[in-house]
């Protein structure tokens, strides 16, 4: 093989936020293919659901270069570490402590999480996110700049920005009407309500769903928290896909406890997709996926600046509230008083830290004061 040239930016870095790891590529009998290789990268804070810190944001940036220069990966697929949660976005305890109230710090921040989603969107190889847990926020975000979403049926999808005190900027105001229209868009955006796998299947985020939940017998089922029979309502509202409620749902949430959460067929599914890749024309693959995601970054770069500067601008107001309310508040008590916030805006008030700690939940109010030595 004739000395070819290194295209990494740092071809030495270790990675430790991040793993970087190589996946055998099955032929269409299901054997290993010598050469050849996926690229898994997988976000590596299990604990805090794998949210991203600054530190992990830089490291998936020279990931994805290094992946993109792997002349022997067909694909890489992006992913987080255990059953839980593929990503919840951008690091809260981070936020509260090193960027609320220092605009310029997480200005710089915006910079890198900006390259990041970049470096998935120019990546030479087809993406696959592979969604092993709730996928929100700013994971929300990191998986659609992806060209394919094979989840189990287990995950969550939304944002959570207008909640706690930040904009879905990061991606999900460009790509989520893309994929399942304008309506759908506004309403997961601005309401932050979750959607279940099944309904995210419905309405085209995802390409595939796998059963997750093993109950005691060995046998899968699905989500018992999803209704799963594809039936609409009296009034004509389509209920596949739609948490279930009340009873029904203590119920599910008791046959869930019993069951084992099992990935293996959420890993035979990214296995099948990363075959039906590696029998196409590489080349003509790249310009497919290039042409493909002119869409996005046609949004992406018309908005991601401006989007970057206000977010960073943000962090003095809603963002030091909301962030501070997540981190700080007991577990059930992680949201803003949002109507005493709105009647004093209303009223004239400066939005300064005595606004900020008026509208805190008590237990969130306490942990900070205790926390600046206040």
């Amino acid at each position: 093989m004739p000395d070819l040239p290194n295209h990494e930016l740092l071809p030495d870095v270790s990675f430790t936020r991040v793993l970087y790891q190589q996946r055998p590529v099955l032929d269409r009998a299901g054997q290993p293919v010598s050469g050849l290789h996926a690229v898994v990268i997988s976000l590596n804070n299990e604990r805090q659901l794998n949210s991203y810190t600054t530190d992990a944001v830089k490291e998936v940036i020279l990931a994805f270069r290094r992946a993109s220069a792997d002349r022997r990966a067909v694909a890489v697929i992006l992913t987080g570490a255990g059953t839980r949660a593929f990503c919840s976005g951008g690091n809260t305890e981070e936020y509260a402590t090193r960027y609320a109230g220092r605009p310029h710090e997480y200005l710089q921040y915006m910079r890198l999480f900006n390259d990041m989603v970049s470096a998935i969107l120019v990546c030479d190889k087809p993406v696959i996110c592979r969604v092993n847990g709730l996928r929100i926020a700013g994971g929300q975000e990191i998986g659609m700049a992806c060209d394919f979403t094979l989840t189990g049926d287990h995950a969550r999808f939304g944002q959570a920005g207008p909640i706690h005190g930040s904009a879905p900027d990061g991606g999900a105001t460009d790509f989520l009407h893309l994929y399942v229209g304008f309506a759908q868009a506004a309403e997961s955006l601005a309401l932050c309500e979750p959607w279940s796998a099944h309904k995210a299947l419905r309405l085209g985020l995802v390409n595939e769903v796998a059963p997750v939940h093993r109950a005691a017998g060995g046998d899968f089922i699905p989500n018992p928290l999803v209704v799963t029979d594809r039936w609409t309502d009296a009034t004509g509202h389509v209920v596949f896909g739609d948490w279930k409620e009340g009873e029904e749902k203590r119920a599910a949430e008791e046959v869930a406890g019993r069951c084992v959460v099992d990935l293996s067929l959420l890993d035979q599914m990214v296995d099948r997709m990363v075959t039906r890749l590696l029998y196409t024309f590489p080349d003509c693959t790249r310009k497919t996926i290039e042409s493909l995601r002119k869409k996005k970054l046609e949004h992406w770069w018309t908005n991601c600046e401006s989007n970057r500067s206000w977010l960073s601008l943000n962090m003095t107001t809603e963002a030091a509230a909301g962030f501070s309310a997540f981190h700080y508040g007991d577990k059930n008590e992680r949201e803003i008083d949002f109507i005493r916030l709105r009647r004093r805006i209303a009223e004239g008030a400066k939005f300064d830290a005595d606004l900020i700690a008026e509208v805190l939940p008590p237990s969130a109010r306490r942990r900070a004061e205790d926390a600046s030595g206040h």
